[in-house]
């Protein structure tokens, strides 16, 4: 069995340069380097008034709010989702989350893809570069999350 704890996350902070009210911060807990084989999972928070940052992915998407208030912007659709609502967003489809309420927003997002590439219409920082998505971290055997956030953040070796 693979589990992950979100409560436990390290996570990778992001955001745009060009915009300050784009930042969130993401882990990645379930992908191919965690063991699984058809599927990944990517949580974020994002704080009161700050977004995402738009963009689009490699696979499609569902969307899950565990707390707080979003508001989606997919495609040029706009809709609200709250605690316990649901989205889906297709592959390739540019689309955005914003915090709208005034707690923290927590989002857990299921991808239909061990493997996601995601696209911003900027470079995310501090990276600087427009695609990124689940880590490129190879092992023999699966690693959990804050193994390869060690690994990313050359906390270890």
């Amino acid at each position: 069995m693979i589990t992950a704890n979100l409560n436990s996350l390290q996570f990778l902070e992001g955001w745009f340069e060009n915009d300050p009210a784009t930042r969130q911060r993401t882990a990645f807990p379930l992908y191919k380097s965690t063991g699984t084989t058809s599927l990944s999972v990517v949580y974020f928070e994002i704080e009161s008034g700050n977004n995402l940052g738009t963009h689009s992915d490699s696979a499609e998407e569902i969307i899950l709010v565990l707390e707080g208030k979003a508001e989606a912007t997919v495609n040029d659709e706009i809709g609200q989702l709250t605690k316990g609502e649901m989205a889906v967003i297709p592959k390739m489809v540019p689309h955005n989350i914003r915090n709208i309420g005034s707690e923290t927003l927590k989002v857990v997002g299921f991808f239909s893809s061990p493997y996601v590439a995601s696209t911003f219409v900027e470079p995310l920082m501090p990276i600087n570069q427009n695609v990124v998505g689940t880590p490129p971290i190879e092992s023999e055997k699966p690693m959990s999350w804050n193994e390869i956030f060690g690994k990313i953040t050359g906390q270890l070796e």
